[in-house]
């Protein structure tokens, strides 16, 4: 059982990655990946709303009705991105300012949505936290490196502070559009790649066992003497 929780909160993270591997929430990654603060911040908010709603959607999957769930979803949903908005408002006006549009956005993120239909809907309460926060840190993680990537070399600076050399030597179209979608492409490759090089469990049949030879006697012996 605790293996299982542990792969259920591992998953998102690499294996099952829901930016470089399911290719959900392309949008925001992109859009929000210019600046680490504000990917790191993307990220911390999706993730908040992410956890809130697969915890809810558990505890209420019995009581919602098939025909009407996914409406009854996006209305928790977004719920809790309009919490959290008030959050960031209250408490972190430039990441709200900077984030912009793309915040409310959060409530048609494919992640969130996808979550809630394909695992809170179907387990507890406890693993569909597990889920959430491993699907946020991967979300969280790969924005973060995306727009480090970006922010360094695109404008030779990270999360504000300008880096010597960099700063006046920078690649400024990383940090437009087909900068973000060479970014991203780099990134999925390197994912595809580790997948590809990574050695796959054998499956240990009869035809590999050294003794298979005298199993095989065995059991002609057997069927002889019944």
């Amino acid at each position: 059982m605790k293996g299982e929780r542990l792969k259920t909160l591992t998953k998102g993270i690499i294996l099952e990655n829901p930016v470089l591997v399911l290719v959900l929430g392309t949008c925001p990654t992109l859009a929000t990946s210019t600046q680490a603060s504000n990917a790191f911040g993307m990220g911390a908010a999706a993730t908040a709303v992410l956890i809130c709603s697969n915890v809810f959607i558990s505890l209420l999957r019995r009581a919602i009705s098939d025909k009407v769930r996914i409406p009854c979803y996006i209305v928790l949903i977004a719920t809790f991105v309009t919490i959290v908005q008030m959050i960031l408002n209250a408490f972190a006006y430039p990441i709200y300012e900077a984030l912009g549009l793309y915040l409310p956005l959060i409530v048609v993120n494919c992640i969130i949505l996808g979550r809630a239909e394909a695992f809170a809907n179907k387990h507890g309460v406890l693993d569909s936290a597990l889920d959430a926060i491993g699907m946020g840190l991967g979300f969280t993680l790969t924005l973060f490196v995306m727009a480090s990537i970006r922010e360094i070399f695109g404008n030779g600076t990270w999360m504000g502070l300008p880096i010597p050399v960099l700063a006046d030597n920078h690649i400024s179209i990383l940090t437009m559009a087909p900068g973000g979608f060479f970014v991203f492409g780099c990134l999925i490759a390197c994912v595809n790649k580790w997948f590809k090089n990574k050695p796959k469990k054998k499956d240990f049949g009869c035809e590999g066992c050294p003794s298979a030879s005298l199993c095989q006697a065995a059991g002609r012996k057997e069927c002889e003497a019944k």
